[in-house]
């Protein structure tokens, strides 16, 4: 058995991959430490990684809104929705822009590359979803947003390096164009739909833009506004310390931080049971083709 093999340069992207990693870690510990210090550990800038005098006050005052649950709700309900009307579209499109005997192939191709570096603005698509009557209701924030060049041009890409043999079987077994799709392509595909349906639903979560264009109901708020508008409704008293719910003062900068952290975690807690298909589905719609 031979032993492995150390190098300089092994040893050099191995540093330089645990610095990347460090730095990317570090701001989330250090707001969670911040949000968990006390008050007069933060405003002395005393919290470095750990902790100091711990206080879940901050935690306390964003969870206790009422306008929190109803806010998740909102956002989760966006984001299921929105990624399964989001992966059953631009997988349809992909599909049929994989197939070159399709009619028009090469029409519709430069139709839809040509959106990504030209758009109508914001003007125009939100006179065009108020005309659709989308405003202030859930299709406004899923239906917009619906199908991203980008991710469409992945699965196409992935879908053309599918085995044209199995689908030619199935159509002899008497499946139609979506029979095929649906029972022999989606079932060995799981990597990019995996892949394509984080990216959405991780779009979907952070959606902000939409939220403050085409909603006006506070019923209808996703969490990134609700947690926007805790921050901004505070009264400035001083430098640091803020008034959030009559007389409760919070620093400031733990309250930011708190934010971020009710905000972040959860999709990020969603990672690790998708990161096998991520990674496969993310390397192969990306070279093969």
């Amino acid at each position: 058995m031979k032993k492995p093999q150390f190098s300089f340069m092994s040893l050099a992207i191995g540093l330089v991959l645990l610095l990347l990693a460090a730095s990317m870690i570090y701001p989330f510990l250090y707001m969670l430490a911040v949000s968990l210090s006390g008050d007069k550990y933060v405003i002395k800038g005393a919290v470095t990684l750990i902790p100091k005098g711990l206080n879940t006050k901050v935690y306390r005052i964003v969870l206790d809104d009422p306008r929190i649950f109803t806010a998740y709700r909102n956002t989760i309900l966006y984001v299921f929705v929105g990624t399964a009307i989001s992966l059953a579209a631009t997988s349809l499109g992909a599909y049929a822009l994989s197939k070159k005997n399709m009619l028009f192939h090469t029409a519709f191709t430069y139709l839809i590359v040509f959106t990504m570096f030209f758009g109508g603005g914001m003007i125009p698509t939100f006179l065009v979803v108020r005309g659709l009557g989308l405003v202030d209701s859930i299709w406004g924030m899923v239906l917009p947003t619906a199908i991203s060049t980008w991710n469409l041009i992945i699965m196409r890409t992935f879908f053309a390096g599918f085995p044209s043999e199995l689908e030619e079987s199935g159509k002899i077994d008497g499946l139609n164009d979506f029979q095929v799709f649906y029972y022999l392509v989606m079932p060995v595909t799981k990597a990019i739909f995996a892949t394509i349906g984080l990216f959405y639903a991780v779009g979907i979560w952070n959606n902000f833009y939409s939220a403050l264009l085409y909603l006006r109901s506070q019923e209808h708020f996703p969490l990134q506004v609700v947690l926007r508008n805790i921050i901004l409704a505070g009264q400035v008293r001083s430098s640091n310390v803020t008034s959030v719910g009559g007389d409760q003062l919070v620093v400031e900068e733990s309250l930011k931080y708190a934010v971020i952290m009710v905000s972040t975690l959860p999709i990020l807690l969603v990672y690790p049971f998708l990161q096998k298909y991520f990674v496969k589905g993310a390397m192969i719609g990306s070279v093969k083709g």
